[in-house]
Order: C-alpha cells, then structure tokens, then sequence
C-alpha cells in the first residue's frame, strides 16, 4: 500500500506542477470550448492576478506533494484548488470529472492518512 501511495503522489506532483507551469508557459493547446465555458474562462482570465496565482499555488503545492515531509502540507494547499477544479468539470465539462475526481480522491486520502495532523490544525 505504501508503494502505491508513493506513487500515486509522485503522479499527483508531476499532475499539479505541469498544470502550474502551464499556467505560466502556455505549452498545452486548448481544446475547443463551448461558448458558455469561453465565456467563464474569459472571466477568470480578466482578473489579471488570479491565474498567475493559482499556479504559482499548483506548481508550489505539486513540488511539495513529491516529498513525504512536505506532503501534507502540499495536499492542504491544492485542496481549494482541487475544489474548484471538481465544481468546474461537474458544471462545465462533465468529461473531465473521473481524472479531476481520481485526483481529489488521491488528495483526500493524503488528509486521511494524516489525520491527527489535520485534526490539531482545525481544534
């Protein structure tokens, strides 16, 4: 079990840093959109610091996924991220739901195994 754990980590920081550098770099082509996404996009992109933002928090959240020590951390960071991401597929794009919903499970299971570290945060 700890072996697939670390893997799946690694997955989810190399998943989070591309998504973060891409935030920055713009490599990925876009796929077509319909024009209600467009539009949300179009709305996300006016704010001229919340994109920048939110990959810095992915790129810095998904390098400290790759490390165990730093793990938990990297798992709370990303998760109002990973929110958004899950709210956005269900909404927009309903295909994209079981990759968006495999990585919020790997997320969720990260906080469940560092549950006492979780629990004395929010008491």
């Amino acid at each position: 079990m700890k072996i697939i754990k670390i893997i799946l980590s690694v997955l989810f920081g190399l998943m989070f840093i591309n998504a973060g550098l891409d935030k920055f770099l713009h490599y990925m082509p876009i796929p077509p959109m319909d024009p209600e996404v467009v539009k949300v996009t179009e709305s996300f992109m006016s704010i001229t610091w919340l994109m920048p933002l939110v990959g810095f928090v992915e790129l810095l959240a998904g390098l400290f996924f790759l490390f165990p020590k730093t793990r938990l951390l990297g798992a709370l960071m990303i998760f109002p991220i990973m929110i958004g991401i899950l709210l956005h597929n269900m909404v927009y794009m309903p295909f994209g739901l079981t990759i968006a919903g495999a990585l919020f499970l790997i997320n969720l299971w990260v906080l469940y195994d560092n549950r006492d570290l979780v629990r004395k945060l929010i008491l």
